[in-house]
């Protein structure tokens, strides 16, 4: 015996169009798209509809530049990174 999904009631909020063409996007949407005052979100177009997203021209990837840039490696390349590490963990010539 299958059992058929339940319908998700459809939510919707109202905005006024100003003059300028400008809108307040209601709360309850900037809280579920996490924007914030200079956020951008985007309009898609879809069929039967727009759909709203908050604009991401950021790369995911960028908050995490210069990670790494704190440790106090001498010198380059692959030795260097084991002989920090193994100086970091207490290692000497002989292990």
């Amino acid at each position: 015996m299958a059992t058929s999904a339940k319908p998700v009631p459809v939510q919707s909020f109202r905005a006024k169009v100003t003059t300028k063409g400008q809108i307040t996007v209601p709360v309850q949407i900037r809280r579920s798209l996490g924007v914030r005052p200079g956020d951008k979100i985007r309009f898609e177009q879809q069929e039967g509809g727009i759909r709203v997203v908050r604009d991401s021209e950021e790369n995911a990837f960028e908050k995490w530049r210069g990670i790494g840039t704190g440790f106090p490696i001498k010198g380059e390349g692959r030795e260097a990174i084991v002989a920090f590490f193994r100086e970091m963990r207490g290692h000497d010539d002989l292990d």
